[in-house]
């Protein structure tokens, strides 16, 4: 049964790398590199790397073969064109930028956090404390939830602080690393993008032309942010009911029957694992490390924001640089653990210096998957894909005024999704919209920008490029396709539900009774989905 499963995988990896070649064949021959530019092929590459990983389960050969295309379609099939776009204007210049650096160098520096906290003990301490405090599957998923909600500060943050303190909890009540996954990324970007004091918000607000607050502009989308608050009521919901379906049905059945808690054979961080752990570590060599890096987080960005300079706490926010507020956060909270373990005797100096490149390693597959996608997002940008999708937005403003927002919506989830960016499509269609309505009518402009940073964040959720879905995968330690596969049908049943709301809002101009009949539809479907596994089962 194993080689069969194996032989048609290996099947279907040949067709749809053969399907691949017919494309690029075609483009070859009905393109050139000018007329690919602001043109639906500037949306194939991604398309093609998306495909390619839903299809044959390999994540870096399927973005690598994304870039590749990229770069045929911007040079015109010519090969030293395809090979300096490929690697001097993609993934040289993607790793030369000090924004990605910043991000890459945070990410090192709380693998190196986590696995200190591994080593020292502090994570099984906590639990075995979190054991006898959290007695239940739904407990566990609740608390998840929870410090998710509380650490809203930035999504990259939130994902990797979530993993590394809650997993160690899901796997005692035998949750499935995909369902902490999705626990994790549903807490990630749905949080920041309704919470002001996030590094989302200040995105966002540095978004808006003319806009001499544009926080308090932020603050005002939150009501009408429909997918964001029908994903955390959906999250909820499924925690407490215990009713799953789709592909998480399968991975949360395996988990508490099987007790195998990846459902797939691939263990992505099984080798970063530390048997030597201490046995002096007790709850607060988790608890004040993190504590210290939330705190030292939130420092660091207010710092980069002018904070100490005499800008206001929220201005100071709304112009912080996350990249370079997180590494300087992440870097002390580092250095405060280190002090705390070596003074307490938890761990020698050599032992914590050994951490450094266990951390690292651990990384690893993270910080590849980020550089592919920015690299492939480099080769979007190349063929004009913004330019393209403004131009449809711009075109279709003046008509279905009263349904735009739902058009924009579905714009701005295909664009997240094919170009694995949320700040990206905010930067794209929020000037339009603001242009479009800010002296016509205040409140569409209100909710037609709530409807570009919800699409963003669906659009985001489902796809496997993404950034903070990447994140996710890496704070639970889940196969990354698992991840993205078990949580794609969640995001489109809040994706069809919130775009009916949109739908309404459009006309009503007012959030409650789009989000009343919102989530009642949503209860509906949840339902039904589920009798349909049960059937299927």
């Amino acid at each position: 049964m194993e080689n069969k499963k194996k032989e048609f995988q290996k099947t279907v990896n040949i067709i749809a790398l053969t399907l691949v070649v017919v494309i690029m064949v075609v483009a070859a021959f009905v393109t050139d590199a000018d007329s690919v530019q602001v043109s639906f092929w500037a949306l194939v590459p991604p398309i093609i790397a998306i495909v390619l990983a839903l299809i044959t389960k390999e994540v870096y050969s399927s973005l690598f073969i994304g870039i590749v295309a990229g770069g045929l379609l911007y040079s015109g099939y010519s090969f030293e064109g395809t090979v300096n776009h490929v690697f001097v204007d993609g993934i040289i210049t993607v790793l030369a930028d000090s924004y990605n650096v910043g991000i890459l160098v945070f990410l090192v520096l709380l693998g190196i956090m986590v696995s200190l906290m591994n080593r020292a003990g502090g994570s099984a301490a906590f639990g075995e404390w979190a054991s006898t405090h959290i007695k239940t599957r739904v407990g566990a998923q609740l608390a998840t939830i929870l410090l998710g909600i509380l650490i809203f500060i930035d999504d990259y943050f939130n994902c990797l602080t979530v993993g590394s303190v809650m997993r160690p909890v899901t796997d005692k009540h035998k949750i499935s690393r995909a369902k902490l996954a999705y626990l994790i990324d549903s807490t990630a970007a749905p949080i920041c993008i309704i919470a002001p004091v996030s590094s989302w918000a200040a995105a966002v607000s540095g978004f808006v032309p003319g806009e001499t607050n544009g926080i308090a502009l932020f603050v005002s989308t939150i009501p009408y942010n429909f997918y964001a608050l029908l994903t955390i009521a959906m999250m909820i919901a499924l925690a407490v009911s215990q009713r799953d379906f789709g592909p998480m049905a399968v991975h949360e059945k395996n988990a508490m029957e099987k007790g195998d808690l990846f459902t797939t054979p691939d263990r992505p961080y099984a080798e970063t694992g530390d048997n030597k752990v201490s046995s002096k570590g007790k709850v607060i060599d988790l608890v004040i490390p993190v504590v210290a890096l939330v705190v030292c987080c939130v420092i660091g960005m207010i710092y980069t924001g002018g904070f100490f300079s005499g800008e206001t706490f929220i201005d100071s926010f709304a112009n912080s640089d996350a990249s370079v507020g997180l590494v300087f956060g992440s870097f002390f909270g580092l250095l405060i653990t280190l002090i705390l373990y070596i003074c307490r005797g938890v761990l020698s100096f050599k032992d914590c210096m050994e951490c450094i490149p266990e951390g690292f390693k651990s990384m690893v597959a993270p910080i590849l998957i980020l550089t592919f996608a920015w690299s492939l997002k480099a080769m979007t940008d190349s063929l004009g894909a913004k330019e393209f999708v403004a131009g449809i937005v711009d075109g279709s403003a003046s008509s279905y005024m009263s349904l735009l927002p739902a058009i924009i919506f579905l714009i701005a989830v295909f664009l997240s999704f094919a170009t694995g960016t949320s700040w990206g499509t905010f930067g794209i269609l929020i000037p339009i919209v603001v242009s479009v309505f800010e002296n016509v009518d205040y409140t569409m402009m209100i909710i037609s920008m709530s409807a570009c940073m919800a699409g963003a964040v669906c659009g985001d959720h489902c796809s496997p490029i993404s950034d903070t879905t990447i994140m996710s995968s890496a704070g639970a330690q889940s196969n990354h396709l698992n991840h993205v596969s078990t949580q794609i049908p969640y995001a489109l049943v809040c994706a069809f539900v919130s775009c009916l709301c949109y739908c309404i809002a459009g006309y009503a101009k007012n959030p409650v009774l789009p989000l009343i009949v919102g989530l009642a539809v949503m209860v509906g479907l949840a339902f039904v989905l589920k009798n349909n596994s049960k059937q299927t089962s």
